[in-house]
């Protein structure tokens, strides 16, 4: 069973039409090039293949066909959203996701408190519970 089937590589992205991230701090970095697909796209950002930062998300340019990989996300500080009607914006789940799934081990969200308020316990800490 699943033999010869090619897992979707969208899977791991959440996508939101008609948008693209602008980078106001300088320091974030972005890769372009052309590509058919935004399957494509989606692979090379999964397994960072040929980018020098871990890939967090990417836009695609329905138009030109040009894959935007990108350093941050909606969520990052210095990144303003655009409308545009050119572009998909697609997103990391593991990034932008506010659960924590199975055990958290691979959770890189923003969500540092309980549902009651409470600040969560560092990772690297044993106080106040062990883990």
């Amino acid at each position: 069973e699943g033999k010869g089937k090619k897992r979707n590589p969208l899977h791991d992205f959440k996508k939101t039409g008609e948008l693209m991230l602008i980078k106001v701090n300088k320091k974030l970095e972005v890769k372009t090039k052309l590509l058919n697909t935004t399957e494509q796209c989606a692979k090379r950002c999964s397994r960072n293949k040929g980018l020098s930062f871990p890939c967090k998300a990417f836009a695609y340019d329905r138009v030109t066909k040009r894959c935007h990989w990108l350093s941050f996300n909606s969520l990052t500080n210095g990144v303003r959203k655009k409308q545009d009607h050119a572009f998909d914006l697609y997103e990391k789940k593991d990034y932008v996701r506010n659960c924590i799934i199975g055990k958290g081990a691979d959770y890189k969200g923003t969500i540092s408190v309980t549902k009651s308020g409470i600040q969560c316990q560092a990772w690297n800490s044993m106080i106040p519970h062990e883990h």
